[in-house]
């Protein structure tokens, strides 16, 4: 293992991977990693999708980006830093750099997401990267990450995977995965509907549809319902009637929609025009689930998600000393609330910024050594861990439905319950988990 001072690497052995060009980094006494800071400033990379199915939610992730770059430099009213538990960030930058920023559009896209990630790091000098909001994406710019010696901090995903079998010593999750939705949504379920249920999933055609699916049908079965079908569905469809209109025979009283995004938004739709919700089947009423939630979901999909059950990482109407902070700032700058996608990726920022603070470099193995086991409050999900084994984070999931009577449009979520930290954690060696090595970190020199 590496071993660090306050000030840096003293020695380390990594290399970059194997296939990827040689980025810029400086090599020093101290310190040898990848685009090393040598002006007063840091580049960061954030990596969206401003095109495709999620583009609505890298959109709001990149106004977040936007915001902490904001407060890192000084700006502003500070946001979650005058919340934040650590007391690290001083609004100096980072490190007393000004902090600067490049963008790319992973189009929703893996190789498109690693090209991209790649540019930001060989051409621009970004010595972090951050963002996606598909957990497709995340692992591909994760694994390229690795190679390169440069910290990913993943933005909004979701599958069991980026922490599990592709999880990587320079890589951070902050968001929850399918596992914990699925533990913290199948107590509701049966509560509300249940333990007598047939259920159908239809199911995003990638990693994160793969395992959310396995997540919320262990849970369920665990409950007593029984799983009638699973059926794959192309991230690229928009059209949901040839898929929804076989569940009508199936036996089946619950639609299970595991599809986010746009998905999501045109999947309900699809089964709300079939009349899905008006049945009564097998001498119950008709329900639907939607495991993962998001306000710009629920927006999108208007009246449809009334109702609905779902589970989220944030949200904005809690209260909260962090989220009324966040709150305040993204709605002074933009005019309306921010989404978990928001949240999270800003979040993860600031995280980035204090492990640089804290461990005095900009080092990626400094900043992993720093993340690792990093216990911290006041950043709206209550006391979080950086768990060191695998870089997730564990705190409290959020279940929600689809709200009644909304006051507004960005009113439509209501926060059920609150599912403490203790009821969706897990083993490292849980066998949805399984099969991956998080390695060793590198410094890319």
């Amino acid at each position: 293992m590496s071993k660090f001072t306050r000030r840096g690497l003293i020695k380390t052995s990594a290399t970059v991977g194997a296939g990827l060009a040689m980025p810029t980094f400086i090599t020093s006494p101290l310190a040898a990693y990848t685009n090393a800071p040598t002006g007063g400033s840091v580049t960061l990379g954030f990596n969206v999708p401003q095109s495709g199915p999620y583009a609505d939610e890298g959109a709001d992730e990149l106004r977040a980006y936007k915001l902490a770059v904001e407060h890192l430099n000084g700006g502003g009213d500070g946001g979650m830093m005058n919340t934040f538990s650590s007391k690290a960030l001083t609004g100096n930058g980072i490190l007393g750099k000004k902090v600067e920023y490049v963008t790319g559009d992973t189009q929703t896209k893996s190789d498109a997401a690693r090209a991209s990630a790649k540019s930001m790091i060989e051409k621009d000098g970004a010595v972090m990267i951050t963002g996606g909001s598909s957990s497709g994406v995340a692992i591909a710019v994760q694994g390229l990450c690795q190679e390169a010696g440069v910290i990913f901090m993943a933005g909004l995903t979701h599958s069991n995977d980026t922490t599990g079998k592709d999880k990587k010593a320079n890589g951070f999750r902050h968001f929850f995965n399918g596992y914990m939705s699925g533990a913290a949504l199948a107590p509701v379920l049966e509560a509300r509907y249940g333990n007598d249920r047939n259920a159908y999933h239809l199911t995003a055609d990638y990693t994160w549809g793969w395992t959310q699916q396995e997540s919320i049908q262990a849970a369920t079965e665990a409950k007593g319902w029984n799983t009638v079908n699973n059926v794959l569905t192309p991230l690229a469809t928009t059209d949901f009637s040839s898929y929804v209109a076989p569940v009508l025979n199936s036996g089946a009283d619950v639609l299970v929609l595991n599809h986010y995004g746009g998905n999501m938004i045109n999947s309900l739709t699809s089964a709300v025009q079939f009349g899905l919700r008006d049945k009564v089947i097998n001498n119950k009423n008709f329900e639907i689930v939607v495991p993962l939630y998001s306000r710009l979901m629920a927006r999108g999909a208007g009246e449809n998600v009334k109702g609905i059950f779902g589970s989220t990482n944030w949200h904005w109407s809690l209260t909260d000393e962090g989220t009324k902070a966040f709150v305040k700032s993204f709605g002074t700058k933009y005019g309306f609330p921010p989404s978990q996608a928001a949240h999270t990726t800003y979040v993860q920022t600031l995280l980035y910024a204090d492990a640089c603070e804290r461990s005095g470099t900009f080092n990626p193995c400094g900043v992993a050594e720093a993340l690792e086991g990093f216990k911290f409050d006041g950043m709206g999900n209550g006391p979080t861990e950086y768990r060191a084994e695998d870089h997730q984070c564990f705190k409290d999931v959020l279940v929600v439905k689809g709200k009644e009577n909304p006051t507004s449009e960005f009113d439509v979520l209501e926060v059920v319950e609150i599912t403490p930290r203790s009821q969706v954690e897990y083993a490292v060696d849980h066998p949805m988990f399984a099969g991956g090595a998080l390695g060793k970190c590198n410094p890319g020199a």
